[in-house]
């Protein structure tokens, strides 16, 4: 289930319920020792040396006890508690290059500005070329406030104890933070706080989608038209519904405009392909909607805008609104209890709401509440790093899935695609939070398995994947 985004004040209250079940903090060090361990393994090779930074606390002692577990590799410990007694030491064991240094200077205790020697050693680590690996919160990290006490370990990930703590997730944090990853199960009792902001996990999506009737036929699947595509943007539409394809929806009927039809078209094989028109009907048998990806040549909002306004606000299929199409949106309510998506990144968001990316980015949650507020309470999905999913109430989760390398023109595009095909699927529509959730993990996760086999994969490789990532 998914995991709830605490403060440090419910963190220690967390800890002190599980000394008081009777649990010890030994066992759970050793628990978090054997979690360290186990990442270091995954991300060293046997024979690689490892450098243990390990600080005068609990950090330290959940860092030091990963040695243990650390087989096959050549573990050093440097015990820092002078940071000036300890940088020649420092300085001698990354002349050896370390494939990986586990950072346990400092947990979530830290309360107070480093000193000039602190800030000596962390730069020292920082300019070193060996990849980190944080334990808890990087250390010099405020991780109620995202804000560093004067200097900070710049880790590649951080291996958070337990729950994600807020301040990690707010945008100072993220050059410091890296890849944010949790280490759920180590000996403490069930978290005894729920928040509004959750933190997806793999395990959300067991045995979803769910299995389908063995007599089940194209009709029962859905029919998805996908309204995309526009002179010079013809492989957005492309992209899209090759990803709709991927979620495996009975029928897939792209509309595009005439310019670029044989261009799409002959691109695509089981999907069908139609012009579209101003006064377009779509088949009686259409489940769901997507309007959006590469309508953005000049001219294009002229013949759409009133199209797609009359059907945000109207119809009773679930509607995904992406790219260009954004901005034709109505405010306001639609159709009582229908599905209405929105993808936008940062840019985006900041046009529908008259602001600036950097304000949207100062406070995600925050502006993807007044997003859906705007649009009648629809899903928001707010792409870019740990994309955010919700509405203007209710519980916003965080996605933990991805990576840089989906910074590649067609992502979106894709993951929209991917989006809609799962809800033009009557099975999906019932709970459409968690089928949003799964497609955006998915889309992430998918993005992740490509770049663990290969560097050099472009966003064409992307559907192919979609719906594998497990």
């Amino acid at each position: 289930m998914p995991l709830p985004v605490i403060s440090l004040a419910q963190m220690r209250d967390w800890e002190r319920a599980t000394w008081a079940a009777g649990l010890t903090e030994a066992a759970v060090i050793r628990h978090v020792g054997r979690k360290i361990a186990a990442r270091a393994r995954e991300l060293t090779r046997p024979g690689d040396s490892v450098l243990i930074l390990a600080g005068k606390g609990h950090n330290g002692d959940d860092a030091r006890a990963a040695k243990k577990f650390s087989a096959e590799r050549q573990v050093e410990i440097l015990d820092v508690t002078s940071p000036e007694n300890a940088l020649p030491k420092l300085k001698s064991s990354l002349l050896r290059n370390p494939a990986l240094i586990i950072d346990g200077l400092f947990g979530i205790g830290l309360n107070r500005a480093l000193d000039d020697g602190w800030k000596k050693f962390i730069t020292t680590v920082n300019e070193s070329k060996s990849p980190v690996l944080a334990v808890d919160v990087p250390s010099g990290l405020n991780a109620d406030t995202g804000e560093h006490f004067g200097m900070a370990i710049k880790a590649e990930i951080t291996l958070t104890v337990g729950a994600p703590k807020i301040g990690m997730l707010a945008q100072p944090a993220w050059p410091f933070v890296g890849r944010l990853e949790v280490a759920e199960d180590v000996g403490l009792i069930r978290c005894p706080h729920q928040t509004k902001l959750n933190w997806t996990q793999t395990d959300d999506f067991q045995s979803y989608p769910p299995r389908r009737a063995a007599a089940g036929h194209k009709g029962s699947f859905g029919h998805l038209a996908v309204v995309a595509g526009s002179f010079g943007f013809h492989g957005a539409a492309v992209l899209a519904t090759r990803a709709a394809q991927r979620a495996q929806p009975g029928l897939v009927t792209l509309f595009t405009a005439g310019e670029i039809y044989s261009a799409v078209a002959a691109q695509l094989q089981s999907a069908m392909v139609n012009l579209w028109k101003p006064k377009l009907v779509f088949p009686d048998s259409t489940s769901a909607v997507l309007i959006g990806p590469g309508l953005a040549a000049p001219g294009i909002a002229g013949k759409m805008k009133a199209f797609t306004q009359k059907f945000w606000r109207d119809s009773k299929l679930p509607v995904v609104v992406d790219a260009s199409a954004l901005d034709w949106l109505p405010p306001g309510k639609f159709f009582k209890n229908a599905v209405r998506v929105i993808t936008p990144h940062p840019g985006e968001a900041a046009r529908l709401l008259k602001t600036t990316p950097a304000i949207i980015q100062e406070n995600r949650a925050g502006s993807l509440r007044e997003l859906s507020r705007r649009f009648g309470n629809c899903w928001v999905i707010l792409k870019g790093h740990q994309t955010l999913v919700g509405r203007s109430d209710g519980e916003i989760f965080v996605n933990p899935s991805g990576n840089p390398h989906l910074a590649q023109g067609g992502s979106g595009d894709v993951l929209a695609g991917f989006i809609a095909g799962l809800l033009a699927q009557p099975a999906l529509q019932a709970d459409a939070g968690k089928t949003i959730r799964y497609a955006v993990w998915q889309h992430g996760a998918a993005a992740d398995k490509l770049q663990a086999t290969r560097a050099n994969w472009t966003v064409e490789d992307l559907p192919v994947k979609l719906g594998n990532a497990r």
